[in-house]
Formats: C-alpha cells, sequence, structure tokens
C-alpha cells in the first residue's frame, strides 16, 4: 500500500519535540523563564509534549504496518 501519514507526523514531532526538550534541558537555570514566563519552563514542557506525541503516531503506525502485514498472510 501507500505510505502511511503517520510515519511523516511521527518523525517531524518527534525531531521537534527532542530539539526543545534538549534546549529547555540546556537552559533549564536561565533567568530568562523569571522575567518572560512566570518561571516556566516552556521549552520544556511542550518539548516532552510534542515528543510523547510524536512517539505515540510512530507506535502506532508501526503497530498498523505490523497489522496489515499480519492480515496479509
Amino acid at each position: 500500500m501507500g505510505l502511511d501519514i503517520r510515519w511523516p507526523i511521527g518523525l517531524m514531532f518527534t525531531l521537534i519535540g527532542a530539539i526543545l526538550v534538549v534546549y529547555g534541558a540546556i537552559t533549564v537555570k536561565d533567568p530568562m523563564y523569571d522575567k518572560h514566563s512566570l518561571g516556566i519552563n516552556i521549552n520544556l514542557i511542550w518539548g516532552i509534549l510534542l515528543l510523547a506525541f510524536g512517539l505515540f503516531m510512530l507506535i502506532s503506525a508501526k503497530m498498523a504496518a505490523n497489522a496489515e502485514k499480519k492480515s496479509s498472510k
């Protein structure tokens, strides 16, 4: 069949989420968070959420591919 749309979406969100998690972890003690975002490391929080969503999409695409492979046997 064709390419499952969950693969590119999952890869994109996983990559962006991983970048945000790394950046948020590196800048965890930066004073800019106190000044601009009420002390909340929004990069780290959204990075974790995007990473989780991306991994969910990749896992569901893999499960669908396995189910399709089993049903075609």
